[in-house]
C-alpha cells in the first residue's frame, strides 16, 4: 500500500497533521510494504525538512498513492479520482456547506473514509481530536475568566510553543477563594478538559454538595447528564432512555445557575434534547455565571450565550443577558464572557497531532493494512470506488441530490 500525507488546503490554514514525521518512520519500519509520501507544505507544523530527515519521500503530488490522508475538508480541486481518501468531510449529518463536496467525490469515484464515524463493533468512535479540544478548551475558559475580572493575564495558547508551556502558564491562575465552576461532559473532550482541572489549585466535590455546602475556598463539580436533565413525568432517570428518547426529559440545569461562575461545557448534545441555559435563566436576577467556555459549541441552540463561533485570534466575545445580543465589551459588569473557539486543537497543533497520529496507527491502520475483522473500514467508508454511496450511508441520498 502506498500511502499519501496531503498538503492541508483549507482556508483559514490549518497547522495539524494526520501523522508526525516519526509515526510516518514507525510505521515504515512496522509494516515493510506500506510507502510513505509526504505533499510539501510550507505551513505544516512539522517541517518538509523533519518528515525528511526521517527519511520520508517528500512530493508534490500524490497521484501515485492508494490512500492518501488529511485532517480537514480537501479542496475539490485537489481530489484526485479513483483513490480512497481519510479526513474529516463533515458530510455525514448533511451539512449543508459541504455538499458540494460530497458531490464530487461520488463524481470522481472516490472511496470517502470519515474520521467521524470510524468506531469499533459496540459503535464507540476510535478516533478524533477531542482530548485536545478538552485541554486547550478548559485553559481558555481560565484565561477567560483572568481577562474578564482582571486577575490574571494567561499567554494565549496557540501563542504557546507545545502544551509544556500552557502548563507553565496555568501557574499564574489565581482564583476568588469562593469561585465555584460546573463541567458537563465525561467524553474524549470532558477528560481533557479534567487533565487541566487536575493541574489548578480547585477541589472537586460532588453534585450534590456543590448544591448543598458553602465553601471557603475554589471548587468544581462534574456533571452526568442525569445531574443536569429531569424526566418530564418525575419518574426515574434512566440513562440509556434519555440518549435514545431524548424528548422526554425536560431541563434541569437551573439550579446550578446562582452558583456558579465559570462554566465549561464538553458535552454531546442531540437536537431533540431539552435546552440547557435558556435566554431567561441567564437574564435571570439570580444568575452568578460570568464566564462560558463553550468548548461544545452548538451555536444559538442548547446555551443561548453561544451566539456564534469565535475565531482563535479573537476568542472571546460578550453576551448580554438583558438583550440576548453580542456585546463588544466583555468585561463590563452584567456581561458574560463566552469563548467559542470551533477549532481548538488548531492552537496546539504539535501535540494534538501527535495524539491524533498515536490514535490511527493504534486503532485504524491495522484495520486498514492488514484483516479488518469488525469492518471497521468499512462501516466508515461513506462512499466506494464505482461512485456509489456505501449502504449504510444511503440515507444521503436526498443531501447528494440537493433535495434536502
Amino acid at each position: 500500500m502506498k500511502i499519501g500525507i496531503i498538503r492541508e488546503g483549507k482556508v483559514p490554514p490549518d497547522f495539524r497533521v494526520a501523522l508526525t514525521p516519526k509515526q510516518c518512520r514507525l510505521i515504515k519500519e512496522t509494516y515493510t510494504d506500506v510507502q510513505i509520501s509526504v505533499q510539501k507544505s510550507p505551513i505544516r507544523t512539522y517541517t518538509d525538512e523533519q518528515y525528511e530527515n526521517e527519511g520520508i519521500e517528500l512530493v508534490d503530488s500524490l497521484e501515485h498513492c492508494d490512500l492518501i490522508i488529511g485532517v480537514k475538508e480537501v479542496n475539490l480541486e485537489d481530489l484526485i479520482p479513483n483513490k480512497s481518501y481519510m479526513f474529516f468531510s463533515h458530510t455525514f449529518k448533511k451539512q449543508s456547506y459541504n455538499r458540494v463536496l460530497l458531490q464530487e467525490i461520488l463524481k470522481k469515484k472516490i472511496r470517502l473514509i470519515d474520521y467521524e464515524v470510524i468506531k469499533d463493533k459496540r459503535n464507540v468512535r476510535l478516533i478524533g481530536f477531542g482530548r485536545y479540544a478538552g485541554i486547550v478548551g478548559c485553559y481558555n475558559g481560565f484565561r477567560t475568566f483572568g481577562l474578564k475580572h482582571g486577575l490574571y493575564d494567561l499567554k494565549p495558547a496557540n501563542q504557546c510553543s507545545d502544551r509544556k508551556e500552557v502548563e507553565e502558564e496555568l501557574k499564574k491562575v489565581a482564583l476568588p477563594s469562593n469561585f465555584r465552576m460546573v463541567l458537563t461532559g465525561f467524553g474524549r473532550v470532558g477528560h481533557g478538559a479534567r487533565e487541566i482541572m487536575n493541574l489548578l489549585p480547585i477541589k472537586e466535590v460532588t453534585p450534590e454538595d456543590y448544591l448543598n455546602h458553602t465553601y471557603d475556598e475554589s471548587v468544581f463539580t462534574h456533571l452526568e447528564v442525569e445531574n443536569y436533565f429531569d424526566k418530564a413525568d418525575g419518574g426515574e432517570f434512566i440513562r440509556r432512555e434519555f440518549y435514545t428518547k431524548p424528548e422526554l426529559f425536560n431541563q434541569g440545569f437551573q439550579k446550578y445557575v446562582p452558583l456558579t461562575d465559570m462554566y465549561i461545557p464538553c458535552h454531546y448534545w442531540n437536537s431533540n434534547s431539552p435546552k440547557i441555559l435558556t435566554k431567561a435563566d441567564l437574564a435571570a436576577e439570580s444568575n452568578r455565571i460570568s464566564v462560558i467556555a463553550d468548548i461544545s459549541c452548538d451555536i444559538a441552540d442548547p446555551i443561548a450565550s453561544t451566539l456564534r463561533p469565535s475565531k482563535v485570534a479573537t476568542p472571546i466575545y460578550g453576551y448580554d443577558p438583558e438583550t440576548g445580543n453580542e456585546e463588544s465589551n466583555y468585561k463590563r459588569d452584567g456581561i458574560i464572557a463566552v469563548m467559542a473557539v470551533d477549532n481548538l486543537p488548531c492552537e496546539l497543533p504539535k501535540d494534538a497531532s501527535e495524539d491524533f497520529g498515536n490514535e490511527l496507527i493504534k486503532h485504524v491502520l491495522p484495520a486498514m493494512i492488514g484483516e479488518d475483522s469488525d469492518r471497521i473500514i468499512e462501516r466508515a467508508s461513506q462512499t466506494n470506488l464505482d461512485g456509489h454511496l456505501m449502504p449504510e450511508f444511503e440515507y444521503l441520498k436526498e443531501y447528494v441530490a440537493g433535495k434536502e
